[in-house]
């Protein structure tokens, strides 16, 4: 009988194991996948107008932080991970637009982060600009990070910051679509992935006891999520939205 009870303990353990496995890998790549059907839109459509880029900016910026704030405060190895991973796609996702934009291109005029021109900032025409603002950043992010690592409020102080900006994810394409007054372009599918994927990751959040800031950031996330499928809705049946 003990025997059997010892058996069936390190079942349910294998299988938590192997949950929390499946968990983690999700949360490494699930960020991600929500720009897979935005990415085969832009594709399929050559037009970047309604997707904002300035997701792509947040988030190097949000996951170029947290990385910081994990070397100040090692939470787990899973979200530092799914940093890099983010990182990657932004840049896979810019690489696209840019070449869309250069193909599109009537003008010969090209703008670039070496012209120093405000308007249009996170606008430049090459892909190797964008790289360039990112290394700058970083280089600037770890310099600062390696001179107050030792005080505790600023790591704190990092990991808000960095969960700020993640928080405001939405935000661009927010915008984006009430400054078009349509949401042509934009995948749906990405911000229904993006809803469940911020609904699994704030739960994941409380349930493995992050950082509060982690599951503050999420909340705010899945409201911005539902403002979007709102304006999908609003547009899709306002007689003064642009033609789709």
């Amino acid at each position: 009988m003990d025997a059997e009870v010892v058996l069936q303990g390190e079942d349910g353990e294998g299988s938590w194991t192997l949950l929390s496995l499946w968990a983690s890998l999700l949360m490494v790549f699930g960020g991600a996948l929500p720009y897979v059907p935005q990415y085969q839109e832009i594709q399929r459509s050559s037009n970047t107008e309604g997707f904002s880029t300035r997701v792509c900016l947040v988030l190097l910026i949000a996951n170029i932080l947290r990385i910081f704030f994990w070397i100040g405060k090692q939470f787990e190895l899973t979200l530092l991970l799914q940093s890099v991973v983010m990182i990657l796609t932004m840049f896979a996702m810019l690489h696209l637009c840019c070449t869309v934009h250069s193909t599109n291109r009537v003008s010969t005029k090209q703008h670039r982060l070496t012209d120093w021109d405000l308007h249009y900032f996170w606008r430049w025409s090459a892909f190797e600009d964008y790289l360039l603002f990112c290394f700058g950043f970083t280089v600037v992010s770890a310099v600062v990070t390696l001179l107050l690592l030792d005080s505790a409020m600023f790591v704190e102080a990092l990991g808000s910051l960095a969960v700020m900006f993640e928080a405001m994810l939405g935000v661009p394409q927010l915008l984006q679509n009430l400054h078009n007054r349509s949401t042509k372009g934009m995948s749906v599918k990405m911000v229904l992935l993006w809803t469940a994927g911020d609904v699994f990751k704030t739960t994941y959040f409380v349930m493995n006891e992050s950082p509060a800031q982690f599951w503050v950031c999420g909340s705010v996330q899945i409201l911005t999520d539902a403002a979007i499928l709102l304006q999908v809705l609003f547009y899709s049946q306002d007689p003064w939205a642009r033609p789709r």
